[in-house]
């Protein structure tokens, strides 16, 4: 028996799929396993295929694999979607009485449960509970214990009272009722038997993880627009913020958004905004006045498939290109992309205490896959007392003559060895002054002159070169370091290639893995890459962005695995991949 345990739920948007499996999802967490999640969902309200799947395991699981061994199927499509990771004596729990599953036909070899659900949910209370007592079957065919479902119930719909806590309590309870009173045979031939732990996890997706990791690097006040997969962030934010004596304000669009927080950002608080793809496009302008007026702010970009409208609930990391070199003139700047979910807390602080030790904008790059997916770790992971803030050069009174003219005044840009100039808060004693869009001088006021010019392009390159001594841009390495095989990937594909790695067949090439999440400034990774025979870099574009960044970077040609028809890369589906490629 595989370790590992993967269910799927499926219907229509609109059925409660995102809901039932985080209720699901949730409960195996409670009940101390481990916990990855996927979601295939359409972009509208109602109508459209839609899934929720988890994998699970006593042990970290940090990818999907190509198999199902429980479904529960509120539609004929859900079957269809699935047939190809359902195998020989998976469970499909479905209702028979639903006209379109009347004369559902369940392939060769699979055990078909026939539930009522909606008539079970009916004598529990209401209809809309059928997908609680389908959750219900489940635990009976698994024999997970059903109180771990009952507080997962309780978390979810506390707040709507106590008696919409017992009506679900007891449709969970009627459909393990029905399945062990039906279907006790199936269920004793049941392969999988879903084992609890006393350890305790938390269950959170990347926009979570994010908007927890702003809340720790002491952001203060947060502007978005909502665009799909980045508005979970705001959402996040939302009622939490505040109680730090912070803002988060939705603005009429993207437009309105960066440049609101762009003024928080002057006025002395930290500041960030999130969107996707299009949004991203509409920042570019306000991106370069920030990096002119060399004000700190975090722009997160939560990548979906493009361009244009593109395929707004589909994976992609086609937005690589945009953060490095959109915008028009030289815009320094920085690029982080967390690798994994409890990464994308961490970076987060770091990309707010990146923004004000250069005073520069950074972009912080994810992607729907690590948006959407929720995933466990243990509450170390998250570790608060580890979290440091560094805002930066601030001077105050006491601090603030050095940097004034002969005239008393704030030379606001200075040109400092370190191209980092002295930042002083609004209200510091003398440090008043100005910035501006335009080429300035120190003083931050506009000029033509071709010395000033040189002089400011120049001091505001220098502090990227600074950075770059004085941070640690050092890729994150698994497998073999001396192998001659070198596998390069950046984003949320490093949990995939990890278990990939564990589940290539004994005589697949070893290989080393590096895994970048700095883009600008990145790891110099010439050296890895000559000392290697093979590379492969793997990312979810077509055309292999970060592969011409390292060709690029290198002057070496590298094979590349790419993915980009809106679905991420699966573990054992990168396991024959990566073979294929270094074979």
């Amino acid at each position: 028996m595989p370790a590992d345990f993967n269910w799927a739920i499926g219907g229509e948007a609109g059925d409660g799929i995102d809901s039932t499996g985080k209720i699901f999802a949730r409960a195996l967490s409670r009940a101390g396993r481990h916990v990855f999640t996927s979601k295939d969902f359409a972009s509208r309200i109602r109508g459209g295929y839609t899934a929720y799947k988890v994998r699970t395991s006593i042990e970290q699981v940090e990818s999907t694999v190509d198999r199902l061994d429980v479904l529960i199927a509120l539609t004929q499509r859900t079957v269809d979607e699935n047939v190809d990771e359902l195998h020989e004596g998976s469970v499909i729990i479905y209702d028979g009485e639903r006209t379109s599953m009347a004369d559902l036909e369940i392939p060769d070899g699979m055990v078909g449960m026939d539930v009522p659900l909606k008539s079970l949910a009916e004598e529990a209370g209401g209809a809309i509970m059928r997908n609680i007592v389908a959750l219900g079957a489940a635990c009976e065919v698994t024999e997970f214990p059903i109180e771990h479902l009952g507080s997962s119930l309780e978390k979810r719909f506390s707040d709507k009272g106590q008696s919409i806590v017992e009506n679900n309590k007891t449709a969970a309870e009627l459909g393990a009722e029905y399945v062990a009173e039906n279907y006790e045979a199936e269920c004793d031939d049941f392969e999988y038997e879903l084992e609890t732990t006393d350890e305790d996890y938390v269950l959170i997706n990347g926009d979570e993880a994010i908007g927890m990791g702003a809340l720790a690097a002491g952001c203060r006040f947060y502007s978005g627009y909502p665009i799909t997969p980045a508005t979970d962030v705001m959402e996040y934010l939302t009622g939490r913020l505040e109680r730090y004596g912070g803002h988060v304000v939705q603005a009429e669009d993207e437009l309105s958004a960066i440049n609101m927080a762009l003024g928080a950002a002057r006025a002395g608080a930290r500041s960030m905004t999130a969107t996707s793809g299009p949004g991203i496009d509409l920042m570019a302008e306000t991106f370069g006045l920030v990096a002119q007026s060399e004000t700190p702010l975090v722009i997160c970009d939560v990548m979906r498939s493009g361009p244009s409208t593109g395929m707004p609930t589909k994976q992609e990391q086609g937005d690589l290109n945009m953060a490095l070199f959109g915008g028009h003139g030289e815009i320094p700047r920085f690029v982080v992309a967390p690798t994994t979910i409890s990464e994308a807390f961490w970076k987060t602080v770091e990309a707010f205490n990146l923004a004000e030790k250069y005073q520069t904008p950074v972009y912080l790059i994810a992607d729907l896959e690590m948006a959407v997916t929720e995933q466990t770790f243990p509450p170390e992971a998250f570790d608060m007392d580890e979290v440091e803030i560094d805002r930066g050069k601030i001077v105050d009174e006491d601090e603030i003559d050095e940097w004034l003219d002969d005239e008393g005044r704030f030379r606001a840009h200075a040109a400092t060895e370190d191209g980092i100039s002295p930042r002083a808060l609004p209200g510091t004693t003398d440090g008043a002054h100005m910035s501006t869009g335009l080429e300035h001088n120190e003083l931050g006021r506009r000029t033509e002159d071709t010395e000033i010019r040189v002089e400011q392009v120049q001091k505001r390159q220098r502090k990227v070169e600074t950075a770059k001594e004085r941070e640690d841009w050092s890729p994150r390495e698994f497998g073999n370091p001396d192998s001659d095989n070198l596998v390069v990937s950046w984003g949320s594909n490093e949990g995939t290639i990890v278990e990939a790695m564990d589940l290539m067949d004994e005589d697949a090439p070893e290989f080393r893995f590096l895994s970048v999440p700095y883009l600008f400034p990145r790891p110099d990774l010439t050296e890895a890459v000559e000392d290697a025979e093979q590379v492969a870099v793997v990312e979810c574009n077509a055309t292999g962005q970060f592969a011409d960044v390292l060709e690029h970077d290198t002057l070496q040609r590298v094979d590349r695995v790419n993915k980009y028809n809106g679905v991420g890369f699966k573990a054992d589906e990168l396991a024959e991949e990566i073979t294929e490629v270094l074979q």
